[in-house]
């Protein structure tokens, strides 16, 4: 399985794609899609959209795991990020890709083992977990790749096994 991991936003959006198997997961690619800060807002938001369109055809994902927004101070910036958001859900989902979704609190769970657990944290163990040499950079990317972390973590727990059996 192929898992685009999405750290959502209109200025930069973090991205990281992993492929799981029997074997493990590893990582593939990753990386950011900017948009001019000099450009009028509905035309980033453009530019996100056809920029999303694109990585879905060059990555071709089984899925994307997409962060929920988290609420800080900045609710001028929160607005922002969140017409990113939903522009980043309306490109995956014209592009046939399955998204799940999950909080800050669900990828920190997921890949140190306590919600609480600082950033820093995060980036390390999935520096770790994916065996590679220094955590990603830029920020938004290293998110990118746990979110999507988060999501293979979740696919192949016991929980997730048995609520699929329950399906069949």
């Amino acid at each position: 399985m192929r898992i685009l991991g999405i750290d959502p936003g209109y200025a930069t959006t973090g991205f990281g794609l992993l492929q799981t198997d029997y074997t493990g997961v590893r990582l593939l690619q990753y990386g950011v899609v900017t948009t001019p800060k000099d450009l009028p807002f509905p035309k980033r938001l453009e530019i996100l959209y056809d920029d999303l369109i694109r990585l879905t055809e060059v990555t071709d994902p089984d899925a994307a795991a997409v962060e929920e927004l988290f609420w800080g101070h900045n609710i001028t910036t929160g607005i922002g990020v969140s017409h990113g958001r939903g522009v980043i859900l309306l490109a995956l989902s014209k592009a046939g890709v399955p998204i799940f979704e999950y909080t800050p609190m669900q990828v920190k769970q997921a890949v140190v083992g306590y919600g609480k657990a600082e950033k820093r944290q995060v980036m390390d163990m999935t520096r770790r977990l994916l065996h590679m040499e220094k955590v990603a950079r830029p920020d938004d990317a290293a998110d990118a790749i746990a979110i999507a972390l988060c999501h293979a973590r979740s696919q192949t727990s016991m929980l997730a096994r048995l609520q699929a059996e329950k399906k069949e």
